[in-house]
């Protein structure tokens, strides 16, 4: 696409908040009839239909939560795993070494980690590594060669040779059958992309890495509800599989967006591509642990998310999607990014003009089914562990948690209103500890 098509992201972003403002702003200036009794109304919807996709994961948890047959080797396909690295050195050793004593045929796996202008001792690391593991592919790429991680997979993809492609982050960690089940439920499937579930390696460090671990299953929980019902799924970046035929047919990774996998979960869908979500096995990774880190995290998830949407808005009303999938896109930019905004100004005309909140309603109706995906998806079954130990009072104060996105999301859209964006790699420190 061409650079004027992503420039409109800051009138759109504007245009954005400017609607949201006026949602907000209007029921304070003006007395209009029977609007509570309207909030209340989609209220209702929300959680009719909250409720629905939440419940959709009671079949999947009564018939099993793990892939039960096993595909046998000579079906399995050439997989490529993609790495995206820079200033790894903390975890790309264990990472290459984890991967090498996977559960897979040798001659049908090969490992690219792109080297993408680290500054620290990564590159030094993986040139060890080449040395000791023979089939290692190391891909290097400047400091200054842009594109962000789409930039660098999309370098790497000339390199491979595979029918699917499996990206993964540097601090990845997936169970040593994982790629077997992966496939078998392929299979079983048809699907032409994969998610799995993601899972937190340090749940038990503080109170933060508690709470993003139950958000992770809330995620899949939400995902996999709305895939049965409408079959609107999304990649979460690490831990995703995808056909890379269909990728190519897509248009590769977007060098044009901060959050390359959720840009490319909408093009999927237009193109009516399905992906899967697998509960068990996970892919396991680290939470960030400290406030600064989360909301850096979460900026860069929420400027993603609305870029996406600015993106392909109108092709996602025309005909290239069903009305249900229409209605749950709809229903999950409301909740996810045009609610923050409104409550916002509806708190600050509220105290301002000495009025009352008007749409408490629909973010009660909100973190009430936050709190009951919360619930569901830590006590789950699940090969690895939610919560240490599981309880009420956690599930309860990680609804507050989740509040922070009623500050990220505002503050992010008033930014994309205002400067233009220049893509950057604000890339997640890991620790490996």
């Amino acid at each position: 696409m061409s650079k004027g098509f992503y420039k409109n992201r800051r009138l759109k972003s504007f245009v954005f908040l400017s609607a949201c403002f006026l949602v907000a702003f209007i029921p304070h200036a003006y007395n209009i009839g029977g609007l509570f009794f309207f909030i209340l109304t989609i209220s209702f919807v929300i959680v009719f239909y909250g409720l629905i996709v939440i419940s959709r994961n009671f079949k999947r948890n009564k018939v099993s939560n793990t892939v039960n047959s096993r595909i046998c080797d000579k079906k399995l396909p050439v997989l490529d795993i993609l790495v995206a690295a820079r200033d790894e050195e903390n975890v790309i050793a264990r990472l290459v070494e984890r991967l090498f004593n996977l559960d897979y045929p040798t001659n049908k796996l090969n490992i690219y980690i792109i080297d993408d202008g680290s500054s620290d001792k990564t590159p030094l690391i993986l040139d060890r590594l080449s040395r000791q593991y023979e089939k290692l592919k190391v891909v290097s790429r400047s400091q200054n060669a842009g594109g962000g991680k789409s930039g660098a997979l999309n370098y790497a993809l000339k390199f491979t040779h595979g029918e699917w492609l499996l990206v993964l982050d540097a601090d990845a960690e997936l169970k040593q059958d994982s790629l077997i089940r992966l496939f078998s439920f392929v299979e079983e499937g048809d699907w032409c992309a994969v998610q799995l579930r993601k899972s937190v390696t340090n749940v038990s460090n503080n109170f933060l890495t508690s709470c993003q671990s139950m958000e992770m299953a809330m995620d899949a929980i939400f995902q996999y509800g709305r895939l049965s019902v409408a079959g609107v799924s999304e990649l979460r970046g690490n831990g995703q599989l995808i056909k890379k035929a269909t990728l190519l047919a897509c248009g590769s990774f977007n060098e044009d967006t901060v959050t390359d996998d959720l840009d490319l979960s909408l093009r999927l869908l237009l193109s009516k591509s399905r992906i899967g979500i697998l509960w068990d096995p996970p892919v396991m990774e680290e939470a960030v642990e400290t406030l600064n880190a989360l909301l850096a995290q979460r900026q860069r998830w929420a400027e993603g998310g609305l870029q996406r949407f600015f993106d392909y808005g109108d092709q996602l009303v025309t005909n290239k999607i069903d009305y249900l999938q229409k209605f749950d896109l709809t229903y999950f930019f409301i909740l996810q990014y045009a609610l923050p905004i409104i409550s916002i100004f509806d708190l600050v005309f509220s105290i301002a003009l000495l009025d009352s909140p008007i749409y408490w309603p629909i973010s009660f109706t909100a973190f009430m089914l936050s709190g009951i995906a919360f619930w569901y998806g830590s006590s789950c079954k699940s090969e690895v562990p939610v919560l240490q130990k599981g309880n009420f009072l956690m599930v309860f104060v990680s609804v507050f948690y989740l509040s922070h996105w009623f500050l990220v999301i505002p503050w992010v859209t008033i930014k994309m209103s205002i400067f233009p964006k220049k893509i950057l790699w604000r890339k997640t420190l890991h620790t490996g500890v």
